[in-house]
């Protein structure tokens, strides 16, 4: 072999390998790829070949009596790579039909069986049917990723059902790219989705180290340079985010933009993943000054929190210096009180503000024959989205949407509640958020900017209104003639609204053409759970945040799980008991209380099932506002469904899915006509998508009595 420095690389599965590992044993695991990361030709290390391997370029390593690691190391070349840690016994027969081959097309190193036996028996049916892949030639599917000794199984797929029980079967990348082909897109669409050409790479087959230095590679391969980040990465073997990007997200995260980026995906994509590492790649390779900062922010403080807390572990000192991650409101806050600004911010929950409805309405109202809740959601999605300010802007601004028709002279007579309500307000000191977000832009564009933020990243942007943005846009505004350069990295996901009102960026001054990007790999959910929260939105229709209409066509998740335990008993006390048994088998399952949390839709709900569990002997730790989830700290998690948000767990007990509950009743009885009783229930069931898919492999939805109609 060269005497040339070796290139070491250490595959993703190792960390699933590692995390299987009993502490003792894991340690000595640890030790072995920290000596192999440092030399892996010590002679300590003994490469042995595997008898009847299909591949030559696969040999074993002895780390214990018991512990095998199977790792690539090509004659040719300087290239050793880690790919699996098992028992003796495992180890051997997960190698034996491995392959390790570099696809010319993509440049990809794989990693894949070569059992095609396996697939064409999955394939095979009673019916004779057409493959799913007729209309691809063997170049084609070459391009997509399959590998040419195993083009001859994936012509034997039939259905759906064949594709996706051959997944362990196949590399992730051609898998991927088959999926998308049968979820509907033609063979053009798919590559450009994935950003491939038609055109070799220009990695030989033989090239295994420049085939580790694709993006394609990049989300399956680790080239180890650093020694601390490997340390960092073994002490938390499960946070593969840390390391593992997939290709379309490095090709969003690590690249300069000549304007705003918005960034669309389902629950579980990695968009918060995504906008962690485009502020840590920012902070690293822009050549910022001091005091220039990156604006991390988010609509709730919850949020923030995790985000913030996640940066840490990614970020080294100085990176983390220049990025500052907060929750909008808060930042406004302190921005209009560092101008003198003496009025506070109220938010709509705020029992306040229905008193001055009240007050308001039954005066100026009474005669006009529409309930409170009309003018309070036509104050929101009219007056508010809009910036109007007077009778005339009101006339004038477009109702899309609203259910309820209104004449010219009715429409100025309303206007007399608003103004009267605003007076309120002003009465009593108070701005309400889109107020707010106003005021500070007018300030902002009135001034020279003098902000040190030359870059925003917006997390969960479908709960931010037109007025959020257009502040964020007076931020960093854009440069005149100047290249609006990585000013805006806006993720989001309309599925997920649970806060907010629709927003078109564009009427924000925020041009996104030909920088719109969509993210399709599920990586926290299963299909199953998966399968399961989409079909709870079936009708609704979702928008991209930018005036057009999203779907969910090609998503799909990465590994497949149990599927969803949908459950009603006669009363609380048979849900609680079955509640009960679901943990007590998953804690007989080795699953860590920390990993497991019970969802409601309000806090009295959480409390109740909280001292239910305490008395059957359970540790609990409710999760609150505005804090950060300690997961060193132990104890079965509670939360509300929007405290939920944006986090993950092994296992999700939705409980008390009940009619009534879910929507709730008097946000029914109070919806001014069916267009309002519509968009409460849409966006229950947004909310319950959002809880749903906080599970990784396990959910169970509950309910006593009558179910949730959502249900």
């Amino acid at each position: 072999m060269s005497a040339l420095n070796p290139v070491v690389a250490i595959g993703d599965d190792i960390l699933d390998c590692l995390s299987r590992l009993p502490k003792s044993v894991y340690a000595k695991a640890a030790k072995f790829i920290m000596r192999f990361r440092s030399d892996p030709r010590s002679p300590g290390i003994n490469y042995e070949r595997i008898q009847n391997a299909k591949d030559d370029n696969l040999r074993s390593v002895r780390i214990d009596q018991n512990l095998r690691g199977i790792v690539l190391a090509p004659e040719k070349g300087n290239v050793y790579v880690l790919l699996w840690i098992d028992n003796h016994d495992d180890a051997y027969k997960w190698a034996l039909n491995r392959m390790a081959r570099v696809n010319v097309a993509s440049g990809s190193l794989q990693i894949f069986s070569v059992d095609e036996q396996t697939i064409q028996d999955e394939a095979k049916s009673e019916q004779p049917q057409p493959g799913l892949f007729d209309d691809l030639r063997d170049r084609e599917l070459a391009r997509l990723g399959v590998p040419e000794e195993l083009i001859p199984a994936v012509r034997s797929i039939r259905s759906d059902g064949d594709l996706e029980n051959s997944e362990d079967q196949l590399p992730e990348d051609a898998y991927e790219g088959l999926y998308m082909k049968a979820a509907g897109y033609t063979y053009e669409e798919v590559m450009a989705e994935l950003e491939r050409t038609d055109e070799d790479s220009g990695v030989a087959a033989d090239d295994f180290e420049g085939a580790l230095q694709t993006d394609e590679s990049k989300r399956k391969f680790w080239v180890v340079d650093d020694e601390d980040e490997l340390q960092g990465m073994l002490d938390a073997p499960l946070e593969k985010w840390r390391v593992f990007l997939h290709p379309s997200q490095r090709k969003l995260v690590e690249r300069d933009w000549n304007g705003p980026v918005r960034v669309l995906g389902g629950a579980g994509t990695g968009k918060t993943v995504a906008a962690m590492h485009r502020a840590r790649w920012l902070a690293e390779h822009r050549l910022f000054k001091q005091p220039d900062r990156i604006l991390f922010t988010t609509f709730t403080s919850n949020l923030a929190a995790d985000i913030h807390a996640n940066l840490r572990s990614i970020c080294d000192r100085d990176q983390l210096a220049r990025i500052e991650v907060v929750n909008l409101d808060a930042w406004v806050s302190a921005f209009l009180r560092g101008r003198g600004e003496s009025r506070t911010i109220v938010f709509p929950e705020d029992d306040k503000l229905d008193g001055f409805w009240s007050e308001v309405v039954s005066i100026y109202g009474k005669e006009l024959g529409l309930q409170q809740k009309f003018y309070q959601d036509e104050w929101g999605a009219v007056v508010q989205a809009n910036s109007v300010s007077n009778r005339d802007g009101y006339l004038r601004a477009p109702r899309i949407g609203r259910g309820t028709r209104l004449h010219r002279a009715k429409k100025a007579e309303i206007w007399n509640v608003f103004e009267a309500y605003r007076a309120r307000l002003d009465e009593e000191g108070l701005l309400e958020p889109d107020d707010a977000y106003r005021l500070a832009r007018e300030i902002l564009e009135s001034k020279p900017h003098t902000l040190p933020y030359k870059a925003v990243i917006v997390d969960e942007a479908q709960d931010m209104g037109s007025e959020a943005f257009r502040l964020l846009r007076a931020i960093v505004p854009e440069a005149g003639e100047q290249p609006d350069t990585n000013s805006m990295f806006i993720v989001g996901d309309g599925h997920q609204r649970i806060y907010g009102r629709r927003v078109v960026l564009g009427r924000c001054g925020i041009k996104i053409r030909g920088r719109s990007r969509k993210l399709r790999v599920n990586y926290r959910t299963s299909d199953e759970i998966r399968k399961w929260a989409l079909a709870v939105l079936e009708g609704v229709e979702i928008d991209d945040l930018d005036d057009g209409r999203d779907d969910s066509k090609g998503y799909r998740s990465l590994f497949h799980g149990p599927p969803p335990e949908v459950m009603n008993t006669k009363n609380q006390s048979e849900e609680f008991e079955h509640l009960v048994s679901w943990i007590r088998k998953l804690e007989a399952e080795d699953y860590s209380d920390k990993d497991i949390c019970v969802i409601a839709r309000d806090n009295r709900t959480v409390k109740s099932f909280e001292d239910m569990l305490e008395q059957e002997g359970f540790k609990t730790l409710t999760l609150q506002r505005r804090q950060a989830e300690d997961r060193r700290l132990d104890g079965v998690r509670l939360a509300t469904m929007h405290r939920a948000k944006g986090l993950e767990f092994m296992a999700v007990a939705l409980v008390a899915l009940n009619d009534g509950l879910i929507p709730h009743a008097l946000a029914l009885r109070a919806a001014p006509d069916e267009a309002g009783k519509e968009e409460v229930i849409n966006a229950e069931r947004m909310l319950l998508y959002v809880a749903a898919t906080r599970a990784k492999k396990w959910l169970l939805a509950s309910s006593s009595g009558k179910p949730s109609e959502i249900l």
